[in-house]
């Protein structure tokens, strides 16, 4: 989706009330201005972002960090809905949903490759 954000975020924690504005390219390369806002956190448990302006008619995104024998396991909740009505619809069906599937696919390989790197025995 060419995600590229634009807001200047030199802190190292996620706050309530945090702005992040991005560039978001969803369909054929045209970038649209995304603006989410933190609106909940609890520290090292979860956050959740919401959309104030964007290319979703509605975007709520759950980040939940759960502990377990294995480390962390990062769990995502996303509710959105697309705008124009029977359009979005048929646009889901198309290619958004497929795009959502790639975006948190990738997500998913980063962090297995960042944190997840099988060391080899001695």
């Amino acid at each position: 989706m060419g995600f590229v954000v634009v807001s200047d975020l030199g802190r190292d924690e996620i706050v309530e009330g945090l702005i992040i504005d991005y560039f978001v390219s969803p369909i054929l390369g045209i970038r649209l201005k995304w603006k989410t806002k933190i609106t909940q956190v609890e520290k090292n448990k979860s956050f959740t972002d919401f959309q104030v302006h964007g290319p979703y008619k509605y975007w709520n995104h759950f980040h939940e960090f759960i502990p377990n024998g294995n480390g962390v396991l990062m769990k995502d909740t996303v509710d959105y809905e697309l705008p124009m009505g029977i359009l979005g619809t048929v646009a889901h069906g198309i290619f958004v949903k497929r795009k959502l599937g790639r975006i948190f696919d990738y997500r998913y390989r980063v962090l297995e490759e960042l944190f997840n790197q099988t060391k080899s025995k001695p």
